[in-house]
């Protein structure tokens, strides 16, 4: 944070705020404020000289009937992502602590789309995150027809993966170990292979049992994260549709468990996790 305000320039309130280690500064917009642009969402995000995030959450006003709130997701360089099932938990207890959220069942307005909510006990919630879309022109995937895998070269390694929409895309790649995997490798190489053209979310899922997967995720615009929502919904979605695993899921990644359910491939994937403050504090412009 920087030492001297402005002149005149009110100092910024936040949240410090995580799921399962993906970790976010949440902002309050609903009196106006303009969205950070790219140099201060940068400088919030920097884990050196900032406040440190995987990403940036603002507050708004509903988009939706019955929605008590609606919600944008910043990356590091100011761009807009289009989902984020950890970031949408948070939320949710932020609206729960604001007192705008009032019993266990509410709805909150994504970039995407509506959500129901649930409050669960212990600081978790469940969202629905939506039906997963596998056409590829939905994702978007090019120069492939649908299939239940793709594979694509990379650097000379054929490299089979499943892609899918959560609101955002997906590839997922099975794995033998994920400890050993060349998460940091393939995930940007398959990036920017052209295969996803407005990139895509690279998970590395490895099956323990029918029922729990573990998972590492190179996120786009972001790099690879302790945890991300969409991708544990996606590699359960990918997996599950292959009949690798039960319909009912525990996903463990680097930052903590989410567990997945997914009853039929015409039902929304509902996400359950924790969601937890870190801390308040001002950002002085």
């Amino acid at each position: 944070m920087t030492d001297k305000a402005a002149p005149g320039v009110p100092a910024l309130r936040f949240s410090k705020m995580h799921g399962a280690g993906n970790d976010f500064v949440v902002i309050d917009l609903r009196d106006g404020t303009p969205p950070p642009d790219a140099e201060l969402a940068s400088r919030l995000a920097d884990r050196h000289f900032g406040v440190g995030c995987d990403q940036i959450l603002t507050i708004e006003p509903p988009r939706s009937a019955g929605a008590v709130a609606s919600y944008r997701i910043w990356n590091s360089d100011g761009s807009p992502s289009q989902q984020c099932g950890n970031g949408a938990r948070c939320v949710a207890a932020w609206l729960v602590r604001d007192g705008v959220a009032r019993g266990n069942r509410f709805r909150v307005d994504s970039p995407l789309a509506t959500h129901e909510v649930e409050r669960l006990e212990g600081d978790r919630y469940s969202i629905a995150m939506g039906v997963p879309q596998f056409e590829p022109k939905l994702i978007p995937l090019a120069g492939f027809p649908k299939a239940d895998s793709y594979r694509q070269n990379l650097d000379g390694e054929v490299v089979e993966f499943g892609a899918v929409s959560m609101g955002n895309p997906h590839a997922v790649i099975e794995v033998a170990d994920v400890d050993l995997s060349p998460v940091l490798v393939q995930g940007p190489a398959l990036q920017s292979s052209g295969a996803f053209p407005e990139s895509a979310n690279i998970g590395f899922a490895q099956v323990v049992s029918r029922q729990r997967l573990r998972l590492r995720v190179f996120e786009r615009g972001v790099g690879e994260t302790l945890a991300c929502g969409s991708g544990a919904c996606a590699a359960a979605a990918v997996l599950m549709r292959r009949g690798r695993i039960d319909r009912s899921v525990d996903i463990t990644l680097p930052g903590g468990d989410l567990h997945i359910d997914w009853p039929d491939d015409a039902a929304e994937v509902i996400m359950s996790g924790p969601a937890a403050f870190v801390f308040e504090g001002e950002w002085k412009q």
